[in-house]
């Protein structure tokens, strides 16, 4: 019984042995066949994956240069288009200019012949007013200043402390003054004021300075140096002397300092001054208003500028004429 035990143990033994061995084998068999297949399928998707990066690069190439090749054109296209938009700019402005040019030199004409017209009649009437004024036998004692009224009791200079001249006729404009007091030996009372209506002496606002040899002296030194801002438009200094000075028992004039006029319509400013210096039943003027025109702008300025002088003579002319006054225009050689 123990023999027939034995060899059952051994036979068994050695066939499970057996099935093991063939087990281990197939399995070995089947990695080596597995490992053979993934290295076939890994080079093939390598070589589908290098020849797909070829192909993504090769049309990266043809976009780069398409997208040079757009780049080029655009910048072509915009560097016409600056061209032709330059050009286009140039013809607007030389456009422009003869637009300009067209209607300055339309302007200059018409203003010219309105100055001469009015220039004109100026010539016409001023020796007539002059003879009303003075009479038939005066003789003036001085060419510049000759020729005005001197029958006022009080004087107010309502002088143009503009720029201009300041620069170019200033020393003229103290000469005239010193003329001017000249012939009024003597009067009751004195004023200064400039273009704007601004006191030569604040401490004699919106009353008299009495006259003196040394008011007269303190005056001219004053004179010298003054310099308040100015709008080269007398207007608003005529204003003020007539509303601030006037009185019913004065005897009045003014006299304007000046060489042009920038503000507004010539009309509107001699309907204000009428209505501020009403006549009375005779005719007569509250205060009489006279005017000395320098020719500053003339020697200092261009053709275009030199319109506002014309404006100057023509307001001054009518303001004289309307307030029992004259006006006179002094020569280039009053500048010298």
């Amino acid at each position: 019984m123990k023999r027939v035990k034995r060899r059952l143990v051994e036979e068994f033994s050695l066939s499970f042995l057996d099935v093991i061995c063939c087990g281990f084998g197939a399995i070995v068999l089947l990695l080596i066949v597995t490992s053979t297949l993934q290295q076939t399928v890994f080079e093939e998707t390598e070589l589908d994956l290098d020849g797909q990066v070829a192909q993504r690069r090769d049309a990266v190439h043809v976009l780069r240069g398409q997208t040079r090749t757009l780049t080029r054109q655009v910048e072509d296209r915009q560097a016409q288009l600056d061209k032709e938009l330059e050009e286009l700019a140039r013809h607007r402005r030389e456009l422009s200019e003869i637009l300009g040019r067209f209607e300055a030199t339309t302007e200059q004409a018409d203003t010219q012949a309105e100055a001469r017209s009015e220039l004109a009649a100026a010539r016409q009437s001023l020796t007539d007013e002059m003879t009303r004024l003075l009479g038939a036998g005066f003789e003036r004692r001085d060419n510049v200043i000759g020729g005005i009224t001197v029958d006022s009791e009080y004087i107010i200079f309502v002088i143009d402390t503009s720029g201009s001249m300041q620069r170019f006729a200033w020393a003229a404009v103290v000469r005239k003054l010193a003329e001017t007091l000249q012939i009024y030996p003597e009067v009751k009372g004195i004023q200064v004021l400039n273009d704007m209506g601004d006191y030569m002496f604040s401490n004699f606002r919106d009353r008299w300075i009495p006259d003196s040899p040394t008011r007269r002296e303190a005056i001219m030194r004053r004179l010298e140096t003054w310099a308040p801002f100015s709008n080269s438009s007398p207007v608003e200094g005529i204003e003020k002397a007539i509303t601030q000075f006037w009185a019913p028992d004065k005897k009045i004039s003014i006299y304007v300092f000046g060489d042009d006029y920038s503000g507004g319509s010539i009309e509107e400013v001699v309907d204000t001054v009428d209505r501020m210096n009403r006549a009375d039943e005779s005719g007569q003027r509250r205060v009489r208003i006279h005017a000395v025109g320098f020719p500053v702008i003339f020697m200092a300025a261009s053709p275009r500028q030199q319109q506002s002088a014309y404006r100057f003579a023509a307001l001054m002319r009518e303001l004289t004429w309307r307030n029992n006054g004259t006006f006179v225009g002094l020569g280039l050689d009053v500048l010298r």
